[in-house]
């Protein structure tokens, strides 16, 4: 079996805007968090996996790496179908060390260590020193399917 379309909307907008989960086990469903908090975007320099056990596996390292906290609000992330994107430019901390290179990105729940991975995804990019990598509008794509 698969999620169905509406379902998976449902699912992202409580994910990524806190909003109630309707009709999700009773009536009321699963209500909204009293605090939002945020979601935190990490690079990694290989494909943590489907079974990675944290978000710091195979994290970048860079000095002045950081993870960036997006909102889990209509003002972090745009909900629209079965797709989750970030709805403000994401940048994480400017490199000041050696050059590194992403290949993928990934959300979890905390600033830095290694905690929970909820969701990994594809994210080439070259971080040299000087440069602090960032995500435009709309570039970062959650996605049920």
């Amino acid at each position: 079996m698969s999620l169905v379309n509406s379902f998976e909307t449902d699912l992202l907008e409580y994910m990524f805007n806190n909003t109630v989960l309707a009709n999700f086990g009773d009536a009321a469903g699963i209500p909204a968090t009293v605090g939002a908090g945020s979601m935190f975007i990490s690079l990694h320099t290989a494909d943590p996996g489907e079974a990675a056990a944290n978000q710091s596996v195979s994290e970048m390292t860079y000095t002045g790496y950081g993870r960036s906290a997006a909102p889990r609000s209509a003002g972090g992330w745009t909900v629209a179908g079965n797709i989750a994107d970030n709805a403000a430019v994401e940048q994480l901390g400017e490199n000041t060390g050696t050059s590194q290179t992403s290949t993928d990105c990934g959300l979890g729940f905390a600033t830095s260590g290694a905690t929970a991975l909820f969701m990994i995804g594809a994210a080439a990019l070259v971080v040299s020193t000087g440069v602090n990598p960032e995500f435009a509008i709309g570039a970062l794509d959650a996605s049920l399917d």
